[in-house]
């Protein structure tokens, strides 16, 4: 690892006047007064001490603070090698990731991405902004990992245990309400507008705040949120999940284009002229895309992958492989705050905070 980077859960951070300074691993850094954010770099660096997240930072000689990048702790669902590099699935994460292989450090980790792959360890992995990774590395001791999640193939249920499982039930009934009771566009936007509101600010990211202007990951998580809050607005809603070789625009990201092997967002039914149900259409609630509530197709088409297969599911399913469910809600505020501090991190570096004035 070159002297420059240190990775580590970071410890006894303290404040001096606008900077501070912070314990990562054996070493002391510094954020000077003098850095453009050095509140909210401090800010963030408490945030992920508590949370027992690691940080990767580059310093100069001087161990001053000049990037901060926030880790993954994922463990490898699948790796394809193509040439001159490799493209992984990382679970959980709905993001293309690569690694290129002409550097130096590029055999040591795929040595590491390969044995996640076949174990199922959970690793440490720093990417740029485009998913290039750029760091991988064993969580250490004092990194609090987050519940594993099982890859987009996972083994099938036993007939018994599906027998046994009566879950299929409150979907069908959610399903039955959902259709039956479609609401108004109006309604929609409305309940489309209130979620919206909750958008991050890039810079502080206060929770509970929605890290809708990152994009890139965590789609899942912000998804089951609004699930949660549209249900305290009685409003009747369950999900759609998109796979495919997924390229949307965003302005919020600098690149202009994020890249995914899935998303999911939710949706509702919205009546068009009468109360009868069958004169309605299922329109998408996606803040990270657009404006306002827009028809499934429209969401699927702008995803750019014709061959792109939507699945429809329960507000209940927090992550459709495996049927995993939230009931304590406490993986979807993990995944939040995970995601708050990605956007954050990337709003106090280079690029600025989104959104992108260069991007269409």
């Amino acid at each position: 690892m070159p002297e420059n980077v240190i990775v580590g859960v970071p410890r006894t951070v303290e404040r001096e006047g606008r900077g501070g300074r912070a314990e990562i691993g054996e070493r002391r850094v510094v954020v000077r007064e003098d850095h453009p954010h050095p509140v909210e770099v401090i800010a963030l660096l408490q945030d992920l001490g508590e949370r027992a997240w690691p940080v990767h930072i580059t310093v100069s000689p001087e161990d001053a603070i000049l990037e901060v990048r926030v880790p993954l702790l994922v463990r490898v669902g699948r790796l394809v090698r193509e040439p001159g590099r490799l493209s992984l699935e990382l679970v959980p994460s709905h993001a293309r990731h690569e690694l290129p292989l002409e550097t130096s450090e590029a055999p040591g980790f795929v040595e590491l991405l390969e044995e996640s792959e076949r174990d199922g360890t959970i690793l440490v992995v720093t990417e740029d902004d485009e998913h290039r990774i750029i760091d991988v590395r064993r969580p250490g001791s004092d990194a609090r990992l987050p519940s594993p999640l099982p890859p987009r193939r996972p083994e099938a249920q036993g007939f018994l245990t599906r027998a046994l499982d009566l879950s299929w039930l409150r979907d069908l009934f959610e399903f039955l309400v959902w259709y039956l009771f479609p609401i108004s566009y109006t309604k929609a936007t409305e309940v489309f507008n209130a979620l919206n509101t909750l958008s991050c600010a890039p810079l502080t990211v206060p929770p509970p705040c929605i890290p809708f202007r990152y994009p890139d990951d965590g789609c899942w998580g912000r998804a089951h949120e609004m699930c949660r809050l549209m249900k305290g607005m009685s409003v009747p809603v369950r999900k759609v999940w998109i796979e495919g070789w997924l390229a949307p625009k965003s302005r919020n990201h600098p690149s202009c284009e994020v890249h995914w092997g899935w998303h999911v967002a939710p949706i509702v039914r919205v009546r068009r002229k009468f109360w009868l149900f069958f004169f309605t259409t299922t329109h998408v609630i996606d803040p990270a895309l657009f404006t306002s509530p827009v028809l499934q197709s429209t969401w699927r088409d702008v995803q750019n992958d014709p061959n792109s297969t939507l699945t429809p599911s329960g507000s209940r399913i927090f992550y459709l492989w495996g049927s995993i469910t939230d009931v304590d809600n406490s993986q979807t505020e993990g995944v939040l705050a995970t995601y708050r501090s990605q956007l954050q991190a990337r709003s106090l570096s280079s690029v600025g905070p989104p959104p992108y004035a260069h991007c269409p």
